[in-house]
């Protein structure tokens, strides 16, 4: 084996016979490049692929959070339409109950005119003023017991004060100047009551 020395004056390690020392070297680092690129290309090819799965998962999500939202949308704007519609209609079927009450009376006014005695007149406005209660009171409507009971800032509103005779009657209700409702639980007037002090 031949030694030879390369440009700097140094030796190389022994080469083969029949082989240069620059041949060598140039077709180890055509290897190493060509191995580099395969890899560069190979990574650069995984890249890609990883990419266009990031933008199809990406375009997916996108595309059910836009169909969500259009769903959403659309219920959003259905909701308000039949509360809309809702607030509109609701009272249809207390006014319908209360046109036969209607109806009542203007019966009872017409009948004025033939009749002489006045205790018929009472007996028929009592008859419509329990029927028009009946009628309130299947749509939920209640009546708060006040007279007597102790004074409730939750159903009750004091509009005057006035001395107790006796020591019971302290902080209750000695009179109802105005009645107060319920309407399903809920109060939709409180009663105006006198407080004993």
């Amino acid at each position: 084996m031949k030694q030879h020395k390369n440009k700097q004056g140094h030796e190389d390690e022994p080469v083969k016979s029949g082989q240069r020392h620059d041949d060598v070297s140039e077709q180890e680092i055509s290897k190493v490049k060509e191995e580099t690129i395969a890899n560069e290309t190979t990574t650069i090819d995984n890249s890609a692929e990883e990419l266009l799965l990031m933008q199809k998962k990406y375009d997916e999500v996108n595309d059910k959070y836009l169909r969500l939202y259009s769903e959403f949308d659309n219920y959003r704007k259905r909701a308000i339409k039949e509360r809309i519609e809702l607030s509109k209609t609701a009272s249809e079927q207390v006014i319908t109950d209360l046109l036969t009450i209607l109806d009542d009376f203007e019966r009872a006014i017409s009948s004025f005119e033939n009749v002489t005695a006045v205790e018929p007149l009472k007996e028929g406005t009592v008859l419509i003023y329990n029927k028009f209660k009946n009628s309130l009171n299947q749509k939920g409507l209640e009546l708060i017991e006040a007279q007597g009971q102790p004074f409730n800032t939750d159903y009750h509103e004091a509009i005057a004060n006035v001395p107790a005779s006796s020591d019971d009657q302290k902080n209750k209700v000695m009179d109802v100047t105005q009645k107060g409702y319920t309407l399903n639980g809920k109060v939709i007037r409180f009663a105006k009551v006198v407080v004993g002090i």
